[in-house]
């Protein structure tokens, strides 16, 4: 399922380690703290636990989203989209 992980991290050590959590996941970074890409369900509840045991609930945030292709297909975006040196081919093709 496509999945969307965005956070809102005060801590750079913290920040770093939830983007390469999301790396080792095979999600990809669409902006900087907005990563990608297609997961299973339960590779999306082992990263939802790894976020959790390093974060810090009461200041950081991190929200996790599941979409089926069919709502992915129908994302609307204005504006300056995705930071094209930081996304891959792969997420470049999911919007063709």
């Amino acid at each position: 399922m496509i999945t969307w992980v965005i956070y809102d991290i005060a801590d750079d050590k913290i920040r770093t380690r939830v983007a390469k959590i999301c790396k080792e996941y095979g999600l990809y970074r669409v902006q900087k703290s907005a990563f990608l890409g297609d997961i299973n369900k339960n590779q999306k509840d082992e990263l939802l636990l790894r976020c959790k045991e390093i974060t810090d609930t009461e200041t950081d945030s991190v929200y996790i989203f599941p979409m089926c292709d069919d709502d992915f297909r129908k994302v609307k975006m204005i504006g300056k989209t995705f930071d094209k040196d930081l996304i891959a081919d792969e997420v470049r093709a999911l919007f063709v």
